[in-house]
């Protein structure tokens, strides 16, 4: 009698340290692919070949952002002169007006100098020049 009850023990003991195990290794998990998600949807500035390409036909584009004064970024910014050290630059200043972001200052250039409208801060546009413009602290 003994033996079985040490059996039944020893059976109901081994379950419930592996149905701990397997709570403990669902939450450990879990973050890690929150994490991973949340990564994947976060905007990407990185210096890709792609969205740099894009970024630069942008730049030279006379009508980027509607603009209707018929100049392109490069027209101020001849060859991205001027630009090299923006990418790590947190605020601005041009024309005596302070911009907080390099997305500000590109919207303030279009609005101001290329006579456009201001594009979306989010939008795959800015992602593209804002890589351009990144791009040009490595020449």
């Amino acid at each position: 009698m003994n033996v079985l009850k040490f059996i039944i023990l020893s059976i109901a003991v081994t379950v419930l340290v592996f149905a701990c195990k397997a709570k403990e290794t669902e939450i450990i998990k879990a973050p890690a692919k929150e994490k991973e998600q949340v990564q994947a949807k976060a905007p990407s500035y990185g210096a890709m070949a792609d969205n740099i390409e894009k970024g630069k036909a942008l730049f030279n584009d006379t009508i980027f952002g509607n603009g209707t004064a018929g100049k392109s970024c490069n027209s101020c910014h001849l060859g991205g002169k001027g630009l090299e050290m923006a990418g790590e630059k947190k605020e601005f200043n041009i024309m005596g007006k302070k911009q907080n972001s390099l997305e500000e200052a590109v919207n303030f250039c279009i609005k101001m100098a290329l006579k456009g409208t201001a594009i979306d801060p989010n939008g795959k546009d800015m992602m593209n020049i804002v890589a351009y413009i990144k791009s040009l602290q490595s020449k």
